[in-house]
């Protein structure tokens, strides 16, 4: 059975009267280990570096591996051919020249700004409908992402623009508030009209925890389905499932946006094709759409340019990125703010208390309780966050929850505070705003809290 240890405040005054002198400790209950996201095999950090740490326990033979694979996860790829032949390969179209351009530090990549570089930012394209296996359906001579960047003497594919729209509104208690809205446009397509394509925007998400993640069985994340609403409470998260390159079959999706990749050595070596145009034994072939003829003959970084170790090492250092564990979880603001949190029902999709189970690529991540905030399924955020785009089950307004561990540290890390699939949201407050569809009634209550109310409920969010 859990314990539980009431917050005690000590009053130091000599003359103490009134109700409004005491505060009710009953409905402020500290859970005893409730810090830990990931059990022992958390960190305590609020240092810069604080999503860069490994778990606890790598013999001196992992360490080494984890550093290495952190060496490459940070080194920048160059075009071939080069000197440099175990980096070589970039391109020949790309959006960044490594990977932790998008996830600095770990962590988590910047909305779009106009004229700059790309820093964890790409744009999804696709047709109407499905094309084969159920992925989204590509668009001719561009595919399923916009490549902004080229090597030299070749053509980028096209570049992204954003403008914003001011959305305005009330809360209840008369506070008033203003949204900032993207506005996307394709310009400078350089291999016809990119008219009446569907865009999705993505920013880079923070890396931790990611091992965790593929250790949990397909059970502790379809325990939490109920795509009908049988329970009638509003919310009717499903898993999407989606094409497994290696088991050549429809398996649970777990990473992305929209779930849309089944493992984790999937979803890096789709990065390492889509964003950086390098090859893998997974993804052989040069991400070059017809007719750019200048990318199919620019040379390449060998075959594949990322070798099979490379890749295993980049896995190896992804899936064992320790998770921070929790700050400031026993002050007075949070406890109760978490109160609010499981009343406004943010725990019907925000889940926690998953178990891992047996993962042969990192033993240590085996049977393990986790707190993610996170159930992995797709729900509907609603008609303002749609891309109206399809990938396998997920429509264009159903999105997978986004793990919340580690969302306090997102400022230390990254210097930003910029949320959701596009960085709209620029901060946690904006965030819980920008939720409708099956979370729109949890959207409604928090705008009927009082201040104070918000506030506890956003410093709660902070601590994870």
């Amino acid at each position: 059975m859990k314990k539980y240890f009431l917050l005690l405040i000590v009053v130091l005054s000599i003359a103490c009267s009134g109700d409004d002198d005491y505060i009710d400790v009953s409905e402020v209950l500290y859970e005893e280990g409730e810090e830990l996201l990931t059990g022992v095999l958390g960190v305590n950090s609020t240092s810069g570096n604080a999503f860069g740490f490994e778990i606890e326990g790598l013999s001196f033979q992992d360490q080494a591996k984890f550093a290495t694979g952190n060496s490459l996860f940070n080194q920048s790829w160059v075009s071939s051919p080069a000197s440099t032949t175990a980096r070589d390969g970039l391109g020949p179209t790309f959006n960044a020249r490594a990977c932790a351009a998008c996830h600095f530090k770990d962590g988590r990549g910047r909305p779009l700004e106009n004229g700059a570089t790309s820093r964890g930012f790409l744009m999804r394209i696709s047709l109407a409908g499905q094309g084969a296996l159920g992925f989204a359906n590509p668009v001719p001579e561009y595919g399923l992402q916009i490549q902004d960047r080229a090597n030299n003497g070749i053509p980028y594919e096209a570049k992204v623009n954003v403008s914003y729209e001011t959305i305005s509104g009330t809360y209840s208690d008369g506070t008033s508030y203003e949204l900032q809205k993207p506005i996307y446009t394709i310009v400078d397509a350089q291999f016809g009209a990119l008219n009446n394509v569907l865009m999705s925007p993505r920013v880079a998400q923070q890396t931790i925890g990611l091992g965790f993640i593929s250790a949990l069985p397909d059970t502790e994340i379809t325990k939490f389905e109920d795509e009908f609403d049988a329970d009638d409470d509003g919310i009717s998260g499903k898993a999407n499932y989606v094409w497994d390159v290696e088991a050549n079959s429809l398996q649970l999706g777990r990473y992305g946006w929209k779930a849309n990749s089944p493992t984790l050595k999937q979803q890096i070596t789709s990065a390492f094709h889509g964003d950086m145009g390098l090859t893998t034994s997974m993804f052989p072939e040069n991400n070059c759409p017809s007719p750019q003829l200048d990318c199919m003959q620019a040379p390449n970084g060998g075959e594949p340019e990322v070798t099979d170790t490379q890749l295993e090492n980049v896995q190896f250092y992804q899936a064992n990125l320790a998770v921070p564990n929790r700050r400031n979880f026993k002050d007075e603001s949070v406890l109760k703010g978490k109160k609010i949190f499981e009343e406004l029902n943010c725990i019907g999709c925000h889940a926690i208390n998953q178990k891992t189970t047996s993962f042969p690529f990192s033993p240590l991540l085996g049977g393990i309780a986790i707190k993610p905030y996170s159930d992995f399924l797709l729900h509907d955020m609603g008609e303002e966050l749609t891309d109206n785009r399809s990938d396998f089950k997920a429509d264009g307004r159903e999105w997978r929850t986004q793990p919340l561990w580690g969302i306090g540290l997102i400022a230390t890390v990254n210097d930003h505070t910029f949320l959701l699939h596009d960085g709209r949201a620029r901060n946690v407050e904006e965030a819980i705003l920008w939720h409708g569809g099956e979370a729109g009634q949890s959207k409604q209550d928090f705008v009927n809290l009082a201040q104070e109310e918000r506030e506890q409920l956003i410093d709660f969010i902070n601590s994870l």
